[in-house]
């Protein structure tokens, strides 16, 4: 789709300095812009590309002055962060949707499927399974027995969902996602090798949530694996069995959660951390990258580093360990200067 500057201006209530005919069709980075791209300009530090991107139409804040001239269009708005969410928004949506539901794929006569949905090649949908309306299936999905998918739910090719799980609305899973595979549960035997615990309970997963590409989610031992409202989890994270995660949780990559741990709402993961089972972390925590949790969290806190300190004592501690050299070699010299004496 193509779109003047003046429409961008519209759009959201924008002003426009320059060719209000300005036409595009694409959204570019300010510092790789291209000619028919929509380039915008919201940290300082970038603001040197401005006067050399070959962008159609650059956003930028409605206060903005620049200091050379400007070959683009640009349209000053009041938050150009908010203004790009908005825009890339009105992209997305203008997009054309898929439908139908192909002749490749395998349906059980059992399974319903609501209206206007696209359940794309070989994709299997089992008995019971029930898809809500306006639900996308990308091609060689899976949908097991008495699995439920509420209306709006995106599922990308190669998704992998077990019988019995639940999945909300307006939720997107990214390909290659698995849900509802084992917990990992083996008890030991007399004979040294270990017996497997049956895995008898389901994933729910609430309405607004988005999972990476090739993340798993196991279902619970008894009961169920909980992923509440409005989380976000990143590529290639673990979470165990019978584990909750709190509404509007984010999660970035490699993370992994151990089974029965629980993670309040509103929190913050950043990547590779690891948090042990049977572990309870508050609500408003955040967690810094490649973090070790084996002890509870309270609400709002802080955690870096492994085994994980709060905040502060991480920093004063880290301070410490850069200058270990330099106190060794002091321990060295005064453990000489003793013997002297």
């Amino acid at each position: 789709m193509t779109f003047t500057a003046e429409m961008i201006a519209g759009l959201l209530g924008g002003e426009v300095v320059g060719d209000k005919t300005a036409q595009v069709h694409t959204v570019s980075s300010i510092e790789g812009g291209t000619e028919g791209g929509l380039a915008y300009l919201a940290n300082p530090k970038y603001e040197k590309f401005l006067y050399t991107t070959a962008a159609s139409v650059v956003l930028v804040e409605s206060g903005f002055e620049p200091s050379q001239a400007v070959r683009a269009t640009m349209v000053k708005v009041p938050d150009v962060n908010a203004a790009v969410l908005q825009l890339l928004a009105a992209y997305d949506a203008a997009r054309p949707r898929k439908s139908g539901i192909s002749s490749k794929a395998s349906l059980s006569e059992r399974a319903s499927v609501g209206g206007n949905c696209y359940v794309g090649d070989f994709t299997v949908v089992e008995a019971g399974a029930e898809i809500g309306d306006n639900v996308q299936i990308y091609p060689q999905c899976y949908i097991g027995d008495g699995v439920k998918i509420g209306e709006g739910t995106k599922i990308y090719a190669g998704v992998k969902i077990y019988e019995g799980c639940r999945i909300g609305r307006n939720c997107i899973i990214h390909a290659g996602a698995v849900i509802g595979a084992d917990g990992f549960g083996f008890a030991p035997n007399a004979d040294g090798g270990f017996d497997k615990i049956p895995q008898l309970g389901n994933v729910v997963i609430e309405d607004d949530v988005e999972i990476g590409a090739n993340t798993c989610i196991d279902r619970a031992k008894t009961d169920s694996t909980i992923i509440r409202r409005g989380v976000k989890l990143d590529n290639l994270i673990q979470i165990g069995h019978n584990v909750e995660v709190g509404a509007h949780t984010v999660s970035s990559a490699q993370t992994g959660i151990a089974g029965t741990s629980k993670v309040g709402s509103n929190c913050f993961i950043a990547g590779q951390v690891g948090i042990a089972d049977h572990v309870t972390i508050g609500s408003r925590v955040k967690i810094g990258s490649k973090s070790g949790i084996d002890k509870d969290v309270p609400d709002g806190e802080v955690r870096m580093g492994y085994p994980a300190l709060p905040g502060i004592k991480f920093h004063r501690a880290n301070a410490v360990f850069r200058n270990l050299p330099e106190l060794a070699q002091r321990v060295n010299e005064l453990e000489k200067a003793v013997k002297k004496e």
